[in-house]
């Protein structure tokens, strides 16, 4: 099974990086970008039979930061 896990910055916690891509798009010529927000991406490649509840463990203890991060959990087929 496999799983994916999108992490993004809560909102109100500033995002440097976030800030930095929209900088670099407005400089290439790109109008008309508001706001840029990164994230993360961690896509995992779990057992058979791996619960819900561990993987929402493994976000809360390693993968996300939860007082600044949100995480969303994705199952892949």
């Amino acid at each position: 099974m496999k799983a994916r896990i999108f992490v993004t910055l809560k909102g109100g916690v500033l995002d440097p990086q976030g800030r930095a891509i929209q900088h670099a798009l407005e400089g290439l010529g790109f109008a008309g970008v508001n706001d840029v927000r990164a994230g993360k991406l961690i896509e995992l490649d779990l057992a058979d039979g791996t619960s819900d509840d561990d993987i929402d463990a493994m976000c809360r203890k390693l993968l996300a930061n939860t007082v600044i991060e949100n995480y969303r959990i994705e199952k892949v087929a």
